[in-house]
């Protein structure tokens, strides 16, 4: 049994990966046809963005679990002698970050939820900088991360951390926005400048797909 931990860690590491993509597209998806106000009715395109804050919820939560998973890899896998203090924090703040995410989904749009996504915020900062520095530091001195490729891999893992809290920032004034096309109804004065936030926002979501693929290309092929 000792035998199959490793490897069962990198599958779970592996399916993580799936399904935060995976089900991201999915979300992508949602989003396009939701922006067809030609094609659908208001009503069905709000049924749409309420399907799409689900399905969400699947790469979120992968997303938090991946942060202990991926450390735990790099510790199992012989390429940092991680310190035991350092996963244990790192499991707590994968569960409360999932905590906060949940919690925040559950009592939406209260000033419960509010608070959750301001602590998350500044979690996921928190955590861009960890791995941004990891990257930097083991790209530069060979420690404490083991192989130019997993250098990379935690600088691109801190930049993807970047990536999606820009997503967050370019997609606040989606709330009031959408407020007022629910109470005013669709219009160009309603439609355009909400389609404007979410193609500013969609930048950043297509920058955050091409690193996830990159960091697994780097994961599994270890070119460097």
């Amino acid at each position: 049994m000792a035998d199959l931990a490793y490897p069962t860690l990198v599958f779970v590491h592996l399916l993580l990966f799936v399904l935060w993509l995976g089900a991201d597209v999915g979300v992508f998806v949602l989003g396009q046809h939701f922006r067809k106000r030609r094609k659908y009715t208001l009503d069905q395109r709000l049924a749409l963005l309420t399907l799409l804050v689900e399905v969400d919820m699947v790469p979120r939560t992968a997303w938090a679990l991946m942060v202990p998973v991926s450390l735990s890899v790099v510790a199992m896998g012989g390429h940092w002698l991680v310190p035991d203090w350092l996963l244990v924090l790192a499991w707590a703040v994968g569960a409360a970050w999932i905590w906060l995410v949940w919690d925040a989904h559950r009592h939406d749009m209260t000033p419960r939820a509010a608070r959750n996504r301001r602590i998350e915020y500044w979690l996921k900062i928190a955590l861009a900088l960890f791995y941004l520095g990891l990257g930097a530091v083991s790209l530069a001195t060979g420690e404490p991360l083991a192989g130019v490729w997993l250098g990379l891999k935690a600088l691109m893992f801190g930049v993807i951390f970047a990536a999606a809290i820009m997503i967050d920032v370019a997609f606040k004034p989606v709330g009031p926005q959408l407020g007022r096309l629910i109470e005013e109804g669709s219009s160009d004065a309603t439609e355009l400048p909400l389609l404007a936030t979410m193609n500013r926002t969609r930048i950043w979501v297509w920058i955050v797909y091409l690193l996830l693929l990159a960091t697994a290309y780097l994961g599994l092929v270890k070119p460097f």
